[in-house]
């Protein structure tokens, strides 16, 4: 008999805790549906937030990595004469220098070949000077009124569209290098190598060094 109450009164206690729990569980629930609608109904009538101003879109100009320009010494300058000079170009530091013996008169930046078409090293002379040389292998297709039609290609590879030709781009104040085309000339600098194999120069750089060399003039190119 004593063994049926407890019973009972075990089963009575079991089921009073669990609709307390039920109890809490439920008003828990209620207090985070309340919670939600408030906020959704203050960022539906509330004062809406201000978007983001949205970013402007960048030129590609200033996506270019900003090089040092080109550093002449003056008092160095007025000593320089064709039969005097060399060039050094520095692969890694993406700089050609104009040179008196070890002393720098011009430190200018270039871009050199880039993977696949690394500029050709080691020592050299300067083979040809040209102020208008265009390039015999990379340019452009274009019409009769020299509208491009094609840019970018290689005369090599591509073929001609109906009714254009070939012109090739073009490497003002070129100084060859080598006899299948590599020379220093006016390109752009996006800050990292990235010709066919030319060393390209800014137009002040390409200008200077080619008024104060001659042909067989030494240029070493390579890891200084």
């Amino acid at each position: 008999m004593v063994s049926g109450l407890d019973s009972a009164r075990k089963q009575l206690q079991w089921q009073l805790i669990m609709r307390v729990k039920i109890s809490i569980l439920a008003s828990a629930l209620l207090l985070a549906v309340f919670t939600y609608s408030i906020n959704g109904q203050f960022r539906l009538f509330g004062p809406k937030q201000p978007r983001p101003t949205p970013q402007p879109m960048r030129k590609a100009s200033a996506l270019i990595s900003k090089q040092a320009p080109l550093k002449v010494n003056q008092s160095l300058l007025k000593q320089t004469t064709h039969d005097n000079t060399r060039i050094v170009v520095s692969i890694p530091k993406q700089r050609a220098y104009l040179m008196i013996g070890d002393e720098i008169v011009a430190d200018g930046p270039i871009s050199s070949g880039r993977r696949g078409h690394e500029s050709p090293t080691g020592h050299k002379h300067v083979l040809e000077k040209d102020p208008n040389h265009h390039s015999s292998l990379y340019g452009d297709f274009v019409d009769g009124s020299g509208r491009v039609v094609r840019g970018g290609v290689s005369a090599r590879i591509d073929s001609a569209p109906s009714g254009t030709h070939f012109a090739g781009a073009p490497m003002k104040w070129f100084l060859r290098l080598t006899e299948d085309g590599v020379g220093m000339h006016v390109g752009v600098l996006p800050g990292y190598p990235a010709s066919h194999g030319c060393i390209r120069q800014s137009a002040d750089g390409a200008k200077l060094f080619y008024d104060y060399v001659k042909v067989g003039t030494p240029v070493d190119v390579g890891d200084y």
